[in-house]
């Protein structure tokens, strides 16, 4: 019997370039925008993505646990944020987080540019001091994919016929 050859599986970041291009054209750019600019200012830190129900989740997180997490992208048909883990423990004198559960806040990103606003840049830095493990000074994260749902909302919004 001749031996079988399986495919070889898809590389994390194939897997999350074909998440990514289920949505619209305008939220792939911010979705790819706004996790190269995170990905240069946190090179170290490890990517961990959810394609949940809900949302395309990108964790960006000093270990390999969700509890290490200091920020994520999260995107859905209806747009882009930036969600922060213990965003409610966040100093915001500018008022900029949305959100009134007792931990996650977020803010919204029409476009990565969002994310060298001052005040989102004293988020950012604030959000990375508050897992328990720090960020590695030197090397480079990983890319993980933890989870893939079998059943997902629609990626883009339905449109209504004329």
């Amino acid at each position: 019997m001749p031996a079988r050859r399986s495919l070889p599986s898809p590389t994390p970041e194939a897997q999350l370039r074909t998440f990514i291009a289920r949505f619209e054209p305008a939220h792939q750019k911010v979705i790819r925008d706004a996790r190269r600019a995170l990905r240069r200012r946190f090179p170290t830190a490890n990517e961990l993505v959810y394609d949940n129900y809900n949302f395309l989740v990108v964790g960006y997180c000093t270990g390999e646990r969700p509890s290490d997490c200091m920020f994520s992208i999260a995107a859905a048909s209806n747009g882009v944020g930036l969600s922060f883990y213990r965003g409610a423990l966040l100093p915001d004198p500018t008022h900029i987080l949305l959100g009134s559960g007792a931990q996650n806040r977020f803010i919204r990103l029409p476009s990565a540019d969002v994310l060298s606003e001052p005040a989102v840049e004293a988020l950012l830095a604030a959000a990375a001091t508050q897992p328990r493990t720090r960020l590695a000074a030197t090397g480079r994260g990983r890319l993980i994919i933890r989870s893939i749902a079998k059943q997902q909302r629609p990626r883009r919004r339905s449109r209504e016929p004329s």
